[in-house]
């Protein structure tokens, strides 16, 4: 294995990882934004309120998003066993 072949591999890892994870925390921040605009608005801060919206905003995330993402990691794993005899040589 050359360390161009390497750094294609750890690239591609490093990318999947980062385009899997976007969509929940993406989610996560905005939901976190507008519970801490709402507290700074109403003066409320309570703990809870920024916990519960932002746990159920995830899990609907996930819901929505998990065929795709168990798609595209079947996708990534094929093509790295796929790949593998390249590793070899």
């Amino acid at each position: 294995m050359n360390p161009e072949f390497a750094i294609e591999i750890v690239k591609a890892m490093l990318f999947q990882a980062l385009a899997l994870s976007a969509p929940i925390l993406l989610a996560a921040m905005v939901i976190g934004l507008g519970v801490s605009l709402f507290q700074a608005v109403t003066s409320i801060h309570e703990q809870t309120l920024s916990f519960v919206p932002k746990v159920l905003g995830i899990v609907a995330i996930l819901i929505i998003a998990l065929p795709w993402i168990v798609r595209s990691t079947i996708e990534f794993t094929t093509m790295m066993i796929e790949r593998m005899p390249q590793v070899v040589h």
